[in-house]
């Protein structure tokens, strides 16, 4: 049976024109379980019932995204043991709830120019990361976040800003990481800027493995 997904994009600021190719590489994941992707932007969506979905996925959101209810909603559907996964600019989202940016881990402070550069993967145990290689050739923006969330959360893979142009963290720069929210599991990944991610044989199997281990249908 596949595991429902809601994929919200909505934005109320900058907005990727990589949305539409975000989405359809979400649809086309296969995996141990086929994903059924319900996309909106409606966000009345989100302060409906959620337990029909096995995650809740913030693609490339921006801005204040949710209503006061959809707030409501989404935080009992994690704390009771719904999956949450964010993508890129889900990390430019809801800066005016504090128990959002609790959730996600981190919240986006800057980014340099889009450009090459190098992942480096921490935990290969996880499926988001097994499949890559220990040094990961990537473009993107390569997040800077407000804190550094390690310590509260299980860091995946970090930047190497060495590899790249204008990083603000230093060499301890996570940009894949994933946690624990009262009986939920949330996971986020900083990349996922240009449509040609999407494309990317390694980066869709990137996020098959943050979204299955959101859901609960792969360990480690």
């Amino acid at each position: 049976m596949a595991c429902r997904l809601l994929v919200h994009t909505r934005t109320a600021d900058y907005r990727h024109d990589s949305i539409p190719d975000a989405v359809a590489a979400l649809r086309a994941l296969g995996g141990p379980e086929a994903f059924e992707v319900e996309h909106t932007e409606d966000p009345e969506a989100l302060a409906r019932p959620l337990d029909g979905y096995a995650a809740v996925v913030f693609l490339s959101t921006s801005g204040e995204v949710l209503t006061s209810a959809g707030r409501e909603r989404l935080a009992a559907y994690v704390e009771r043991g719904g999956g949450f996964v964010g993508v890129h600019a889900a990390a430019c989202t809801e800066y005016d709830w504090p128990y959002y940016g609790e959730l996600l881990g981190a919240r986006f402070a800057r980014h340099p120019e889009y450009q090459p550069g190098r992942v480096l993967v921490e935990d290969p145990d996880h499926p988001a990361t097994r499949h890559l290689p220990a040094e990961w050739a990537f473009t993107d923006e390569w997040y800077d976040f407000r804190t550094n969330p390690r310590g509260s959360v299980r860091v995946l893979a970090r930047a190497d800003e060495s590899s790249y142009r204008g990083g603000g963290m230093g060499p301890d720069h996570p940009l894949v990481w994933c946690r624990e929210q009262g009986r939920g599991r949330v996971f986020y990944t900083a990349l996922g800027h240009a449509s040609e991610a999407y494309a990317d044989p390694d980066f869709r199997a990137h996020l098959r493995g943050g979204i299955e281990w959101a859901t609960g249908t792969a360990t480690g």
